[in-house]
């Protein structure tokens, strides 16, 4: 195995096969490389493509994202989700430009320093925009190199993970570094792929220990399965008689940190009463339907929703004394980061109201 040159065989099928022409590869700059590294966290290149553009378009500069309101930045990231990434995308930002005159810092250890860039995504930054010899490990680097050594073990484990660091280490080249790291993460995201990876196209086949083994899907080790719990919540869709909805920004840390959504009562709790101080007491709030429930999957939950449709008789609120409430207009709406299931259910809301004008 150590006679073989594993970085020149990757390199010799990145230049004859692998992908040149994504967004992120043209025009290449620190900002661009760390936009997309960023964007492209446990996240398919399809998906990533447009909001990459979108973010470029509107945000051409780190600057440019440092001067932009937090809300507009979670808009444009609707849909991505992790929405933590966005947060510290804007941290990042700032940083960059407050704290190193907006160049990105060159070294792998600076970069790593900053908000959501950890080690691979340092080592990505430093070696495709500026060429420098830093080994990086993404996932699909981790395959790759799991199965090409037969490497067992989950790699969120310490040990191995710290195993597969030292085979990226010995096997970043001296030269040509842009191109190896973004070869090798092309190879295990078109080739060695998690199912069915197509191995007759592979450079590394013949010396492939996991492709020996006839098991390459084997590698690398699965994380242990456990039992998710489960929470159960209503979301109130509150709309007033002008047809808009009332929304609640969540705390900035936890899950759908700093985004837009319903209030939430327990899945016990009475919609309608007046304990919630989401209304005025004289206000009669009118109970229109509640919708089947549904389930949306967090890493470390199931949590079940049950929205429930709520009408009140006036357009306006004396709702608590702050700016944690919005009324959203779906016909206008605004440029607010938006939770998933809420950006669904306030589209479901719009459809709704759009056949009942019909009728």
């Amino acid at each position: 195995m150590s006679s073989f040159d594993f970085p020149a065989a990757v390199l010799a099928w990145f230049h004859q096969h692998g992908r040149k022409n994504l967004p992120w590869q043209q025009d290449i700059n620190a900002y661009r490389v760390w936009l997309s590294e960023v964007m492209l966290q446990q996240t398919q290149v399809s998906t990533v493509i447009p909001y990459f553009q979108a973010f470029t378009d509107r945000f051409p500069t780190v600057a440019d994202l440092a001067d932009a309101p937090i809300d507009e930045v979670l808009h444009l990231w609707t849909g991505l989700g992790y929405y933590a990434r966005a947060r510290n995308l804007h941290a990042c930002a700032k940083r960059v430009v407050g704290d190193h005159g907006g160049d990105f810092p060159q070294s792998v250890e600076e970069l790593a320093s900053l908000p959501g860039i950890g080690r691979s995504t340092a080592g990505a930054i430093a070696s495709i925009s500026w060429n420098r010899p830093a080994p990086i490990l993404d996932g699909n680097v981790k395959r790759v190199l799991a199965r090409f050594y037969a490497i067992e073990g989950w790699p969120g484990q310490t040990a191995v993970a710290n195993k597969l660091w030292s085979l990226a280490e010995a096997n970043t080249p001296s030269e040509q570094n842009a191109n190896y790291t973004q070869a090798i993460m092309d190879l295990g995201a078109t080739v060695c792929t998690r199912s069915r990876p197509a191995c007759s196209a592979c450079p590394l086949e013949r010396r492939c220990r996991a492709r020996a083994q006839n098991n390459p899907e084997e590698y690398p080790g699965k994380k242990p399965k456990k039992t998710l719990p489960v929470k159960s919540v209503q979301m109130l869709m509150i709309q007033n008689s002008a047809g808009d909805i009332l929304l609640e920004q969540r705390p900035p840390q936890g899950i759908w940190g700093g985004l837009w959504s319903f209030p939430e009562l327990d899945s016990d709790a009475d919609p309608t009463a007046h304990q919630h101080l989401i209304w005025r007491h004289e206000d009669t709030v009118e109970l229109i339907e509640k919708w089947a429930s549904h389930r949306h999957t967090f890493s470390h939950y199931h949590l079940d929703i049950t929205p429930v449709l709520l009408q009140l008789p006036r357009e306006t609120l004396a709702i608590m004394a702050d700016d944690r409430f919005i009324w959203y207009n779906p016909r206008q709406p605004k440029s607010v980061g938006l939770a998933a299931p809420v950006k669904r259910l306030l589209k479901q809301l719009a459809e709704r109201d759009q056949q009942l004008t019909l009728v």
